[in-house]
C-alpha cells in the first residue's frame, strides 16, 4: 500500500512538473503561478498587521524562488518566514494545496523511494518515532498534501534547495507559525499542552474544523511595491525570459517598450545561486534600468556579530 502511494505521488509530481514548463510560455496569463505579493493583487502595497486570535480567515503562501513563507489573515500579511524547498530532484510542486493538522513530535514512516533504500539502517515503512535520532521531521510538521510537508529545518537551510520535497522551516519560526495558527482558528489545545509537547518526545496531534489553503507558486518576476523583483530559476523551468519579462511589466502598468531585449537579458542574468536583481519601475522608465539596479540575497544575511574593542571589554 506505501509503495502505491508513493508511486501515485510521484505521478502526480512529475504532471506537476510537466504542468510548471507548459505554463512557463504563457506565465504572464497564468495566475495561478503568480506571487501573492505582486502589485497586481496588492495594489502596489502589502497591506500588514498584526495576528489576531479567533480570527479563521487565514492562509498561507509560498512563492518558492523567493523562499519566503507568509501567513496572511484577513488580506493582511502578519507573519513572513525564510525556508529552505526541495531539490532540483526531488522538488516542491507548485499548486493550490491545503492542511487541517498540526503534529508535535511526529512519527516518520519512510517511503518505498531510492533514497530510502540508499540510507542505513532505515527501512521504507517502518514507523520511526520522534525520540529516533533517525527521524528527520523534527519537533513539528504540518502536512500540505500528496506527501509534502512543513517541517523542521536544519541550519542554514533557509534560501536553499535542501529537502525531498518539502518545506523546511526553522524551529522558532515553525514554533511561532503554529502558535499563530493555534490562536487564529481557536483551536482545541491548551498552552500546558504545547508547552508538554515542546518540552518533551511525546505527540500531540492537533486537527483543524476546516482546512486552510497552502497557496505554493513559482514566480520569478514580481513587481512588489514599485520594485521589479527577478529572482533565480531555481528548478530551470524556464520562467525568466525576455517575453516574460515584458509581460510582467506590462500586466504591472510599466511600459517595456523602454528596454531592449539586451538590456533585459542582462538583468536576468544578475540574478543567480541565492541572489536576486531589484530594481524599481520608476527607474525602468527613465531609462536606467541597469544603472540603478542592485544584485542582494534573496534571503537576507544576518548581521555580523559587532566584535567589541578592548576599551569596550574593560569599560563591561
Amino acid at each position: 500500500m506505501l509503495k502505491i502511494r508513493f508511486n501515485l505521488v510521484l505521478i502526480a509530481v512529475v504532471l506537476a512538473v510537466f504542468s510548471i514548463g507548459a505554463n512557463a510560455q504563457t506565465r504572464g496569463q497564468d495566475p495561478s503561478q503568480e506571487s501573492e505579493r505582486s502589485d497586481k493583487f496588492t495594489g502596489g502595497k502589502i497591506e500588514t498587521g498584526e495576528l489576531v486570535p479567533s480570527q479563521p480567515d487565514v492562509k498561507l503562501t509560498l512563492n518558492i524562488p523567493a523562499f519566503r513563507l507568509s501567513l496572511w489573515q484577513n488580506g493582511k500579511e502578519v507573519k513572513t518566514y525564510w525556508v529552505g524547498v526541495g531539490r532540483r530532484e526531488f522538488p516542491l510542486i507548485a499548486g493550490d494545496r491545503s492542511t487541517k493538522q498540526i503534529i508535535w513530535n511526529p512519527d516518520w514512516i519512510p517511503p518505498d523511494s531510492d533514497w530510502v533504500h540508499a540510507m542505513k539502517g532505515v527501512q521504507a515503512g517502518e514507523i520511526i518515532k520522534a525520540s529516533d535520532s533517525r527521524n528527520p521531521i523534527g519537533r513539528v510538521k504540518i502536512p500540505i498534501g500528496d506527501g509534502f510537508l512543513i517541517h523542521q529545518a536544519h541550519p542554514g537551510d533557509a534560501g536553499h534547495l535542501v529537502s525531498h520535497g518539502c518545506i523546511r522551516l526553522a524551529l522558532p519560526d515553525l514554533y511561532d507559525l503554529s502558535d499563530s495558527l493555534v490562536g487564529a482558528l481557536s483551536l482545541p489545545v491548551t498552552d500546558a499542552q504545547i508547552e508538554r509537547a515542546k518540552k518533551s518526545k511525546r505527540l500531540l496531534v492537533v486537527n483543524f474544523d476546516k482546512a486552510i489553503e497552502v497557496d505554493v507558486n513559482y514566480d520569478t518576476l514580481v513587481v512588489e511595491d514599485g520594485m521589479l523583483h527577478i529572482y533565480p530559476d531555481v528548478y530551470g523551468h524556464g520562467t525568466s525570459t525576455v517575453k516574460e519579462l515584458r509581460a510582467e511589466l506590462e500586466s504591472s502598468g510599466v511600459d517595456s517598450s523602454t528596454l531592449d531585449d539586451k538590456t533585459i537579458k542582462a538583468m536576468i542574468a544578475k540574478a543567480g545561486k541565492g541572489m536576486e536583481y531589484i530594481v524599481s519601475v520608476d527607474s525602468i522608465k527613465a531609462g536606467r534600468a541597469l544603472e540603478d539596479g542592485r544584485v542582494e540575497s534573496v534571503v537576507p544575511r544576518p548581521e555580523p556579530k559587532k566584535i567589541a574593542s578592548v576599551a569596550e571589554l574593560r569599560a563591561q
